[in-house]
């Protein structure tokens, strides 16, 4: 007859230790590894296979330790743990460490029964993350069970990277380009959303209707929305646009998914209203429809959006869970290292005699081309002054560009109406700020519209083509000069172009003309997004490859398909704009990319290239650039410029152009007569846009979660988890135990950061190989430098100090392995016995390395979940086990800093810790009665995280697995023998 064991128990199996998991019937065992992963579950027959009880084994004081082994142990330990017992089941499972700040949203998330968020933190704070852990979160407690990311394409494969790299979860594509496989592999009837548990899903691919349909009726129940600004638009948005029409499309879309009132929803974005209320208002009906209609203005409509609605700006998260937070002290206070300023310069250039010639005649062509469609009618003349902006904007861009427009039929010269003129010509000659699809916006467009007009524009751009090269292009040769002196500064520059000709016409002018150590790549809308990705990761390799030289360098030329969402920091730290965008807020989210958590630089360089001379440069840079900076310098945020605002001032300029000729634009735009009313609203309505983002960055700052409540989870979490600083310090010592050669200071000053390098050649095979899974084999088999980073931000190559770290893990657990199995050949950094004489103690104080198992129930809406959790604590006594008294958990943890006073005579050390093993039944009923205690403080802390939500926590139970494991048993002597007086306060047992 089979003995039925309860979930957390030891079994013995297969020449092995296994925990018992909740799933395990009578005759049916599901089994998990003493000390393994989730990876290594089994399942045992116990009618076939022998299974017998079993107790963690005792440390065999032949084993013997130094000074660090409990130290080391412990901490290879908590880094193994993926199943931890506290609220977050999520957080030892992923591998990054999230700030502080980052925890708010999942607090808040916690507190819903059904999620529904608007995280509308700032560019470059780390929505991502912030999302990724609710996502994981919500899987690990069974809350969700599936999951679908709605991005545009160019992000997909970022987001599939970021979810399996980051939480461990491996996501399918589900793109234009993908789908058609994906289908393939479908049985009769079976939606691809339901063979695919997790996926990412492009906004193309819901423009389908047959998909669209699809994914409504097998839609998983946790939904994130990117960029959700592009999915809403205002209600009073003129209809006909592409731009609008593929808005309501998505909004079409979310409104019948968020129709679903049990789905959860997360809606990702830095920009929620631009300054327009009702658009703002329609993203709120998507996250609950009455707040929609909320009384925002009242203290208790702004309490209620409060619970949904998290925005902050970078300065109220740079310093975080400090005294001025309202917290008694800083002992939890964090620094996020994001770029204190940019250094921005406006540097100007002057064109050539013939480059000025040429341009004089393209606007002479202009103003007779607009003036002859004018006479045709309303349809010629939109048509006509699409084509002249094209070529005006292809003109200042490149001698390349305007080569290849001259040439090129124009976008909205098959158009049938006027506002089919707009539709077609605006997205190509234009700077949206709400453009979201920006795939093929980076092509040169065209300007001819009709057989007449070929000649005049053939042997106009026969001429421009004849300017390419730095003698004739005064602008190529000033970037030359600009890119020397960053490269010169140390910088790794990012050269943004508005067109592809203009781009590749960059990469091939520069090359070799920066030096010989200076690598240079082009990425334009002609790669897919994961070309794109591919390129740049090759460049950073190719300059990695050289990382000892100082002179390398790396510079991208990249057009505008980089510059929304696509991370950069890791591998470049300035921006040029060669070309002037027609909207500010590109160039916001062009820095953006590089200006961002995780950029090594305290300080982006900018520098902005404009014509001086031009006619078209200067005023846009005058009347757009500088007021949005004032803005941004006046009420410390960004703002961002409504489209209509922009091509009012753009439209302004051209006309201007046309009129007075290149010639007249020194004169001041705003003295033509009929423009001033207009700028006057335009500077009102800006002025108005800041004001009210001003207003709602402050109305609605996020107070639902208070710093004190993060900070106290933040702590319990290190307290069951470890720090940053024990995690250095383990790697340090565990690396230099195992034949690392390790280094902590360079030349660049690397050490006062807290970094470090290790080469592991010397290191045991098993280290090395388990390293090579996570790191690359290239850095172990050719014995290079690994850099460990204190940031959680690093390159590829690269470990960061952090328990999650993949790294980090495998150095952990063959420490742990090593340490539990005598016989492993080479160093073993961690034992699980040691005596040491030290000046810590004043009488014989032993301490305990303990883990405890717990079974939980946890209730969620699709039912309870069983689970079993760890956890491993320090425990101390003084004197000896039948009379022990206890010490407090500090004085526990200060013992792992104790130090070797002299040597312990190794007969005496046997003895003593003989004696300590033999107590061990003394000390039962102590570790009994704290794994209770310990259950307990689990219990609170897991309704506190959900205590706004009483449903959720009813049926919650933590119940203690007995008996605990004793892992390690150390024992402090006092170096001179003194009366028997305790260091710490305590209670007899």
């Amino acid at each position: 007859m089979s003995l039925t064991y309860t979930a957390g128990s030891l079994v013995a199996a297969r020449g092995r230790e296994w925990v018992v998991l909740p799933e395990s019937a009578p005759d049916m065992l599901v089994l998990r590894p003493l000390g393994g992963s989730e990876d290594d579950i089994a399942a045992v027959f116990p009618t076939f296979e022998e299974v017998r009880p079993a107790e963690f084994a005792a440390p065999s004081p032949a084993d013997l330790g130094d000074q660090r082994a409990a130290g080391l142990l412990r901490t290879a330990l908590r880094i193994g743990f993926r199943s931890g017992a506290g609220p977050f089941r999520s957080l030892a499972s992923i591998a990054v460490e999230p700030r502080a700040y980052q925890l708010v949203p999942l607090l808040m998330a916690l507190r819903q029964r059904t999620v529904r968020l608007l995280i509308s933190d700032d560019v470059g704070i780390g929505k991502t993350v912030e999302a990724g852990l609710i996502a994981k979160e919500l899987l690990a407690q069974g809350e969700a069970t599936r999951l679908a990311v709605l991005c545009s394409p160019a992000l997909a494969e970022q987001w599939q990277s970021e979810l399996r790299e980051k939480f461990g979860i491996d996501a399918e594509l589900v793109l234009a380009s993908t789908v058609t496989r994906l289908e393939r592999g479908l049985e009769l009837g079976q939606s691809l959303f339901d063979k695919h548990p997790y996926t990412i899903i492009s906004t193309d691919f819901i423009k389908s209707t047959r998909h669209r349909e699809d994914f409504v009726r097998h839609c998983p129940d946790l939904v994130i929305v990117d960029e959700a600004h592009t999915c809403v638009a205002a209600d009073d948005t003129p209809q006909g646009g592409t731009s609008s029409a593929a808005n309501q499309l998505r909004y079409e879309l979310l409104r019948r998914i968020s129709a679903t009132a049990d789905r959860h929803l997360l809606l990702l974005t830095a920009t929620p209203h631009s300054g327009k209320e009702s658009a703002f208002r329609n993203l709120l009906g998507l996250v609950r429809p009455e707040l929609a209609t909320l009384d925002l203005e009242s203290a208790a409509g702004r309490a209620k959006l409060a619970e949904h609605f998290v925005a902050r700006k970078r300065a109220d998260v740079r310093d975080y869970l400090t005294k001025e937070d309202g917290l008694t002290d800083d002992s939890l206070a964090e620094r996020t290292a994001f770029p204190s300023d940019r250094w921005t310069k406006d540097e100007p250039y002057k064109l050539t005699p013939a480059y000025r010639a040429l341009l004089d005649d393209a606007i002479a062509y202009a103003r007779d081309r607009v003036t002859a469609a004018g006479e045709q009618g309303k349809r010629e003349a939109r048509i006509a002054w699409w084509s002249v902006i094209a070529l005006l904007r292809s003109m200042v861009s490149s001698p390349a560009a305007a080569a290849q427009t001259l040439k090129t039929r124009s976008e909205s010269a098959t158009a049938r109406t006027a506002q089919e003129a707009d539709a077609l010509g605006a997205p190509v000659a234009a700077d949206s700020a709400e453009n979201d699809r920006l795939e093929g916006m980076d092509v040169a467009p065209g300007a001819a519209e009709s057989e007449e007009a070929g000649a005049r524009l053939l042997e106009l751009s026969q001429r421009a083509a004849q300017l390419m090269g730095p003698a004739e292009d005064a602008k190529l040769k000033a970037l030359t000069r600009h890119l020397k002196g960053l490269i010169a500064d140390g910088y790794h520059p990012i050269v943004f172009c508005r067109y592809i000709p203009t781009a590749e016409y960059l990469a091939k002018q520069l090359d070799g003309k920066l030096g010989k150590k200076t690598k240079i790549a082009a990425v334009t809308g002609t790669l897919s997004p994961q070309q794109r990705l591919e390129r740049i990761e090759q460049l950073a390799a190719e300059s990695a490859e050289e990382a000892g030289d100082p002179a390398v360098r790396r510079v991208l030329i990249a057009t505008d398909c980089l510059s929304e969402g696509v991370n950069l920091q890791h591998h470049f730290d300035a921006v040029v704009h060669y070309d002037l965008a027609w909207n500010p807020t590109r160039h916001d989210q062009r820095e953006g990319r590089v200006d961002r958590y995780g950029q090594k630089r305290d300080q982006v360089r900018v520098i902005t290239m404009y014509g001086e001379d031009n006619g078209i440069d200067g005023k846009v840079l005058d009347v757009l650039f500088k007021k949005h900076r004032q803005i941004k310098k006046d009420l410390g945020i960004s703002v961002s410029v409504p489209d209509e605002t922009a091509s009012g001032v753009t439209d302004a300029v051209v006309e201007w152009l046309l009129l007075h000729g290149r010639q007249g634009s020194q004169e001041s735009l705003f003295d033509l007569d009929g423009h001033q009313e207009s700028f006057d609203r335009i500077e009102r309505e800006w002025n108005s846009a800041a004001e009210r983002e001003k207003t709602s960055r402050s109305k609605y700052a996020q107070r639902a979660i208070h710093p004190e409540e993060v900070a106290r989870e933040v702590a319990a979490v290190r307290a069951a988890l470890g720090g940053a600083d024990e995690v250095r310090g383990f790697a340090l010592e565990a690396l230099r135990d195992l034949d690392a050669l390790v280094r902590t200071a360079t030349s660049s000053g690397r050490d006062a950061t807290g970094d470090f390098t290790a080469q592991l050649g010397g290191a045991p095979a098993g280290l090395r190989d388990a390293l090579a899974a996570t790191l690359g084999g290239r850095l172990i088999e050719e014995d290079r430098e690994i850099p460990f980073r204190t940031t959680p931000a690093i390159a590829r190559g690269e470990a960061a100090l952090v328990r999650t770290d993949p790294a980090i893990g495998a150095i952990a657990s063959y420490v742990l392995d090593s340490a539990l199995d005598a016989n492993t050949p080479g160093p073993r950094p961690a034992r699980r016995c040691g005596v040491v004489t030290t000046d810590a103690v004043t009488i014989r104080t032993t301490l305990l390395l303990v883990r405890y198992r717990f079974h939980l129930t946890l209730p969620s809406r699709t039912g309870e979940r069983q689970l079993v959790a760890e956890d491993a604590r320090l425990l101390a006594y003084e004197g000896m086990p039948a009379r022990a008294r206890w010490l407090d958990e500090e004085a526990a943890t200060a013992l792992l800093a104790a130090r070797a006073a002299a040597n312990t005579h190794e007969q005496l050390a046997r003895n003593q810790i003989t004696r300590a093993l033999d107590g061990l039944p003394d000390l039962s009923a102590h570790l009994t009665e704290y794994g209770t205690r310990l259950a307990a403080e689990l219990d609170a802390s897991h309704r506190r995280v959900r205590k706004a939500n009483e449903e959720i926590v009813r049926g919650l139970k933590v119940v203690p697995q007995e008996p605990a494991d004793v892992l390690g048993v150390y024992v402090y002597l006092p170096q001179q023998p003194v009366s028997p007086v305790s260091l710490s306060s305590g209670a007899e047992a």
